[in-house]
């Protein structure tokens, strides 16, 4: 179970009270708030009617998705505990750089210009890196080419990330791997994986599959002749 501060306890103890909650579910919750960076959550939580969203000052979205009452319960929740983060130490602080804090991804990346979660993974996007982080496991891929400019709402049973480029929506599986990280297991050991891979064999044919996308972005007009044989030298030299 997620370890919380003395207040961090004390607060999520007052709220189940309140809203006649257990403390596992309003934990669950504060733990979904807290990975969408206090403003948005992705839950599954049996007691707040199994799978549902949340997005401070936007939709509220339950399984039982009929039930006024339900959505305005989770939307008040919800709120309180994004002022609780705001406003107080929920988590015990962790250092930099260690799967499960704040900063989780490597520190030698810097400061994300973006970044978030969705579907119980936490994503943070570099120039030329995307991380994601889930149960303690942190993977960093090579974006190659893409500008990404937003992550893609998925829907139903699927958990893969999806992010949007100047080429559309893609998969975050679709992106060349580079390294995998692991947190300590339950008996303290430390098994770290962090060590580079190469891209499997499927990353050439992305790779061509991008150089085609470029060819009919200039055939569009979008890219001129130069800009085009720019991209392209730089997509050859990752094959």
């Amino acid at each position: 179970m997620q370890n919380l501060t003395p207040v961090g306890n004390s607060i999520v103890n007052d709220l189940a009270t309140r809203y006649q909650l257990s403390y596992d579910a309003v934990l669950h919750m504060l733990i979904a708030v807290n990975n969408g960076a206090g403003s948005m959550a992705q839950f599954n939580c049996p007691e707040l009617g199994g799978s549902g969203q949340w997005m401070r000052g936007g939709m509220t979205m339950v399984g039982d998705m009929f039930n006024h009452g339900l959505k305005m319960t989770v939307d008040n929740l919800c709120n309180e505990l994004s002022a609780a983060l705001a406003n107080n130490q929920m988590f015990p602080v962790i250092p930099a750089g260690t799967p499960g804090s704040e900063q989780w991804w490597p520190s030698e990346l810097g400061q994300p210009f973006s970044s978030g979660a969705q579907n119980q993974t936490r994503y943070a996007i570099f120039p030329h890196r995307l991380a994601t982080e889930r149960q303690g496991q942190v993977t960093l891929y090579d974006t190659l080419d893409h500008q990404i400019g937003g992550v893609s709402q998925q829907q139903g049973g699927n958990e893969n990330l999806s992010f949007s480029s100047q080429y559309g929506n893609f998969d975050v599986s679709s992106l060349p791997l580079v390294t995998h990280t692991q947190t300590q297991s339950s008996d303290n050991s430390t098994t770290p994986v962090a060590q580079p891979t190469s891209a499997p064999d499927a990353t050439n044919q992305d790779i061509i599959d991008l150089l085609s996308q470029l060819g009919r972005l200039k055939d569009a007009g979008v890219l001129t002749q130069d800009e085009f044989e720019s991209k392209k030298r730089e997509l050859m030299a990752r094959i």
